[in-house]
C-alpha cells in the first residue's frame, strides 16, 4: 500500500468552502486540483456551477474544469477514466492530485472502480428519453420496478437522468443496471486520503443564499439564456444543473427572479442534505487517513495559525 501514489480528496456539500481550500493547499503544497463535481465538467456553466475564475485557476493547475459541451452528457465511467489520466500526470510532474468536489457517484467510481457496461445503443437511449418525455420520471421509474426491480429499488423516483440511464441499460443490454454493477470492479491504484468538510446546515443555508445572489450579480441570468438558446434536450444533464430550471422558468415569463432565486436555492439546499448524508455513510478513505471540519470555511484564511499546522500535518502524515 505505501507504494502507492498519494493522493487527497477534498469532498463535501455544495457551498461549504472545497474550492477555496484545494485552491489554498495547492498552492502551499504543489497541488493540481482535479474536478470531482459532475456539473463544473459543462464549458457553458461557469457561473451557475461556482466553478473556480479564471485568476483562481491562474494560480494552480485546474483540470477537468468546463471540458465538455453541455450537449454531450458526462458519466462516472468517462470520468474516472479522465481523472485517472490526470492524476497520473501530476503524480509525474510532481505535483499532488487534489480531488475536489461534491459528486459522491465519481469518488466512488474511482476508488472502488465501475462496471464496465456496453453501450446501450442509440435505440435504447431515444426510448428512454421519449419515456421519460411522455410519462415523467415518476412514470418511466413504475415501469423500470416492473422489469427491474433490484435497479428501481436504488432510484429515487424523481430523479430523471438516473431513472433514464437505468432503463436504457436494461433495455439496450437485456441486463439491469444493479446486475451489472454486481460485477467485479478494479480500485483505483492509489493511496486516498481525505479532508470532509461537514459544515452546521445553518451556515450552509446562508452560504447558498449568498452565493445565489453572487451568481446573478456574476452574470447567472445571461448564462441560462445562452444555454437555452442552444435549444438542447431538457433531459440533458446541464439542463437540470441547480439555477438552471429556475431561471429558465423566469427567462419564459412563468415565474418572478425573487421566486426563481427561492426555488433554486431551497434545490440546492435539499441536494446538500443528500450530499451530507452520502459522504457521512460512504468510505472515501480508511477513517484514519479522513479529517472532517465541521465549521464551514472559505480556504485557509478562516484557520488560526495552529489550525493550519494541524491541516498540513494531517495531510503530511497520511501522504
Amino acid at each position: 500500500m505505501a507504494e502507492l501514489p498519494h493522493a487527497l480528496i477534498i469532498a463535501g456539500p455544495t457551498c461549504s468552502g472545497k474550492s477555496a481550500l484545494a485552491l489554498d493547499v495547492a498552492e502551499r503544497l504543489g497541488g493540481t486540483v482535479i474536478n470531482t463535481d459532475s456539473m463544473q465538467v459543462y464549458r457553458e456553466l461557469r457561473v451557475i456551477t461556482a466553478r473556480p475564475s479564471a485568476a483562481e485557476e491562474a494560480r494552480v493547475p485546474h483540470v477537468l474544469y468546463g471540458v465538455r459541451p453541455a450537449a454531450e452528457p458526462g458519466s462516472a465511467a468517462w470520468w474516472r477514466g479522465e481523472a485517472l489520466r490526470e492524476m497520473a500526470a501530476a503524480e509525474a510532474a510532481g505535483r499532488l492530485p487534489i480531488l475536489c468536489g461534491g459528486t459522491g457517484m465519481y469518488f466512488a467510481a474511482l476508488i472502488d472502480g465501475i462496471a464496465a457496461i456496453p453501450d446501450p445503443g442509440d435505440a435504447a437511449r431515444a426510448e428512454a428519453r421519449w419515456l421519460l418525455a411522455e410519462f415523467g420520471p415518476k412514470g418511466l421509474h413504475a415501469s423500470l420496478a416492473k422489469v427491474d426491480q433490484a435497479t428501481a429499488a436504488r432510484l429515487r423516483p424523481s430523479d430523471s437522468q438516473r431513472v433514464a440511464r437505468a432503463w436504457e441499460v436494461w433495455r439496450g443490454t437485456g441486463r439491469g443496471l444493479a446486475a451489472w454493477q454486481a460485477q467485479a470492479t478494479q480500485p483505483a491504484p492509489w493511496r486516498f486520503s481525505a479532508i470532509l468538510l461537514d459544515p452546521p446546515r445553518d451556515a450552509l443555508r446562508a452560504a447558498i443564499a449568498g452565493r445565489f445572489s453572487a451568481m446573478l450579480v456574476d452574470g447567472a441570468l445571461d448564462e441560462v439564456r445562452s444555454l437555452l438558446a442552444l435549444k438542447l434536450d431538457p433531459a440533458l444533464p446541464a439542463m437540470r444543473a441547480h439555477g438552471v430550471p429556475e431561471l429558465a422558468a423566469h427567462l419564459r415569463g412563468e415565474i418572478t427572479l425573487a421566486e426563481a432565486a427561492r426555488r433554486a436555492e431551497l434545490a440546492t439546499g435539499q441536494y446538500t442534505k443528500r450530499q451530507a448524508t452520502w459522504f457521512r455513510h460512504r468510505r472515501l478513505a480508511d477513517p484514519a487517513r479522513t479529517h472532517t471540519i465541521h465549521a464551514r470555511i472559505a480556504g485557509l484564511k478562516q484557520f488560526s495559525e495552529s489550525q493550519k499546522a494541524d491541516l498540513f500535518s494531517f495531510i503530511q502524515v497520511v501522504g
